[in-house]
């Protein structure tokens, strides 16, 4: 028998959610409270840039293995309800706001006729699906017995279906032997090639996601407080990044200083988690999350320092080309975005700023309409004081330092990813500043000898 599946919410998570079921082989009903975006989606649209994704949702929708209502009634009768809804940050800047999740559960239990699985994928305060159950408790038609379990997701932006249909593990957090066995059928084909499984109590589910981002977060401000160190020892914070690699307890992945995180996960929940920590009085994780924080953001302020010290101590009528919105490649995520956080501050300081980004141009001026955005690298780029790479796109990567010389009015670039071809720039007459990075001035090579003629 195949298996039916509902994904509530079908945002970022549940699309990808919905069409990677599908993908694996069940019929799935995606469910939403917005009718365009379910009008979009039944028609392969989405309002996001997520690569591969539409070709797949297209595919399945078109061959009836998915399909998309507002009527959460529609997804009484699935097998294994999974809940997909955001959980963004609170308006006070801190926790998660879970109104959505618990507005998820109360809408479907009561349409249930038999007994049902919930799954959350959702990042949630711990203690969460333990108040879902609770709720659904209160809520289930008489007779039907209802079990939440948790299933973290761990997508990339930009890598999503990957992450989803070939993950590098898999958490259930389970109170029965049930709803593992479930589980276990829904992701048969995925466990079968091999993937690792973790098998916990719902607490333990809740803390890996936050954990996880935590740390990955931890990381990155690491390595940019020795980027702190660098700066004021004239050290150089790429070869203490690299040395520190190739030891296997710590490895390359997030090890690379630049102008930190952002999105709409790791910010979001290590703040999240700095609350839950508070709440708890667990005061020593709480501290150390808020340093973690706060090294992130002076990255930002670090950038714009050195963009006023480029072009000679003030910024006021200066024009300086922004290479990025999105707060990272592959997606057109502006949310806690560094490139438009230091755009906008550029502008405060009197910079005529123009920014360019391949895909999140109309997301970046949706949140910071004021600025000037540009629709070519080369339109932000011409008659430029100073270049700044702030999102390392592919095509920022590849660009001709000469060619692009020919374009600014100075050959000035800071690289706020550490990402650029250093000598290459430099000898195509760039001066060049990286994040943890000594300046450079541009590479003169030495005039060839005069031949020395014989007689």
């Amino acid at each position: 028998m195949t298996l039916t599946i509902s994904v509530i919410g079908t945002g970022y998570l549940g699309a990808t959610h919905a069409a990677c079921m599908a993908e694996l082989g069940y019929a799935v009903v995606g469910v939403d409270t917005d009718p365009a975006k379910i009008a979009d989606l039944s028609d392969g649209r989405l309002p996001f840039y997520e690569p591969g994704l539409p070709e797949l949702i297209l595919a399945h929708t078109s061959a009836g293995a998915l399909r998309f209502t507002t009527e959460v009634a529609e997804a009484a009768d699935a097998d294994v309800h999974f809940l997909c809804v955001g959980t963004p940050q609170r308006p006070d800047g801190l926790g998660a706001d879970t109104s959505h999740v618990r507005a998820a559960v109360a809408g479907l239990v009561p349409h249930l006729r038999r007994d049902a699985l919930i799954v959350g994928k959702s990042t949630v305060p711990v203690g969460t699906a333990h108040e879902l159950q609770d709720l659904a408790d209160s809520l289930a038609p008489e007779g039907v017995r209802v079990e939440i379990a948790w299933n973290p997701e761990f997508l990339r932006e930009g890598r999503s279906v990957e992450d989803t249909l070939r993950p590098d593990r898999l958490v259930f957090g389970v109170a029965s032997d049930a709803a593992e066995r479930s589980l276990r059928a829904v992701y048969e084909r995925v466990l079968g090639a091999g993937t690792p499984l973790v098998v916990s109590d719902l607490v333990s589910a809740e803390l890996v996601k936050v954990s996880a981002n935590a740390f990955l977060a931890t990381k990155i401000s690491f390595i940019n407080a020795v980027a702190e160190l660098c700066e004021a020892t004239g050290g150089d914070v790429t070869a203490v990044s690299e040395a520190l690699g190739h030891d296997a307890r710590i490895g390359h992945a997030f090890l690379k200083a630049g102008l930190g995180f952002g999105g709409g996960c790791l910010p979001k929940d290590i703040r999240a988690m700095m609350a839950r920590a508070g709440e708890l009085g667990v005061d020593q994780a709480l501290t150390f999350l808020r340093e973690v924080d706060d090294i992130n953001m002076r990255r930002r302020h670090r950038v714009v320092e050195l963009a006023t010290e480029e072009v000679g101590g003030s910024l006021l009528g200066r024009r300086v080309a922004v290479l990025g919105a999105a707060f990272k490649p592959l997606t057109d995520d502006v949310r806690d975005s560094p490139a438009l956080n230091v755009a906008a501050q550029l502008q405060l300081r009197g910079a005529g700023v123009r920014v360019y980004d391949p895909q999140a141009i109309d997301n970046a001026r949706a949140v910071f309409p004021t600025l000037t955005y540009a629709d070519s690298a080369a339109e932000a780029l011409a008659d430029a004081d100073l270049v700044l790479l702030l999102t390392e796109w592919s095509e920022f990567l590849e660009l001709d330092p000469e060619q692009v010389g020919g374009l600014v009015a100075q050959r000035r670039v800071i690289d706020g990813r550490n990402a650029l071809d250093t000598d290459g720039w430099r000898r195509a007459g760039w001066s060049y500043r990286g994040l943890g990075r000594p300046r450079m001035e541009p590479i003169v090579e030495p005039a060839a000898p005069e031949p020395v003629l014989a007689g």
